[in-house]
């Protein structure tokens, strides 16, 4: 995957950004702004440890701020035309179409913060791409005010977090695990009167059938899927809605359960909210 180097030559199209830092240049074909250009350039470190190796992750912050967008367009807190420009772009991510626009190492600072804009930059980078023909920008939609409206690093990285890890191991481990232990159990059947030797302590012990044997990793097998349910439960709890440290602050009374109602409905799984967002 072709990613933009960090150091940019005079050859490289650019174009201006700006935040409260000032103005900085970023490739005129990305869709990134000025937070993601300066974390590329001050954190060079991690080598090809970046986020977009990881499309699951990307995918499922994409999901939430679609979701994120939607429960403020019904709570009438974003205009229709902005909310469904920010819709469209977090499709567009979620198809896996800008993959090369998340070009920052896992390596930053402890919230994801840089992650977080990089995702609400991308997000209003297409939008504004979508409403004017211009990329990226923060008119008509802002990566902040828009994009990010109700929302914190603090519970949306981990929020992501969650919606990645449930979907790998609803639609990928799992699945995976039954086949495995399906194949176990088979082998335990008609291996079932082939006897062996077992052995202890690396020396022959007593005999057992290789069917016996094979029932034994089938069962351990077992055992780990049972606890990755167990462990889902908790995955399934999304903490999105505390905002930066859990108080909600900022953020509509009603955002976070119509935003768990919006991923839920996306990704088919029962998530819900947080008991204890201060936890998240």
């Amino acid at each position: 995957m072709a990613h933009h180097k960090l150091q940019l030559g005079a050859d490289v199209s650019q174009r201006e950004e700006s935040d409260s830092m000032g103005a900085v240049q970023v490739p005129a074909d990305c869709y990134w702004g000025a937070q993601t250009q300066r974390s590329s350039e001050n954190f060079r470190i991690g080598g090809s440890q970046r986020f977009s190796f990881t499309p699951t992750f990307i995918r499922a912050y994409a999901i939430l701020k679609k979701s994120a967008a939607l429960a403020n367009l019904q709570l009438g807190l974003l205009d229709k035309r902005v909310a469904q420009a920010i819709v469209t772009a977090a499709d567009d991510v979620i198809a896996g179409q800008l993959q090369d626009n998340f070009p920052l190492v896992v390596w930053q600072t402890g919230s994801g913060t840089q992650t977080n804009m990089n995702l609400n930059e991308v997000l209003a980078g297409r939008a504004n791409e979508l409403l004017t023909g211009k990329r990226g920008g923060k008119t008509p939609v802002h990566p902040n005010d828009h994009v990010n409206k109700g929302q914190s690093s603090n519970d949306t990285f981990p929020t992501a977090m969650h919606l990645a890890a449930s979907e790998a191991l609803v639609q990928q481990l799992l699945p995976t695990l039954d086949h495995i232990i399906t194949e176990l159990q088979h082998k335990a059947v008609e291996w079932q009167a082939l006897i062996k030797i077992g052995r202890t302590h690396l020396q022959d012990a007593t005999p057992l059938t290789l069917g016996q044997e094979f029932s034994a990793f089938a069962a351990q097998f077992q055992c780990a899927r049972s606890g990755l349910k167990q462990a889902l439960n908790g995955v399934l709890a999304l903490p999105i809605g505390g905002t930066a440290v859990g108080t909600g602050l900022n953020s509509h009374k009603a955002f976070p359960t119509l935003v768990v109602q919006y991923v839920s409905d996306e990704l088919a799984q029962p998530f819900r909210e947080m008991d204890n967002k201060f936890l998240g």
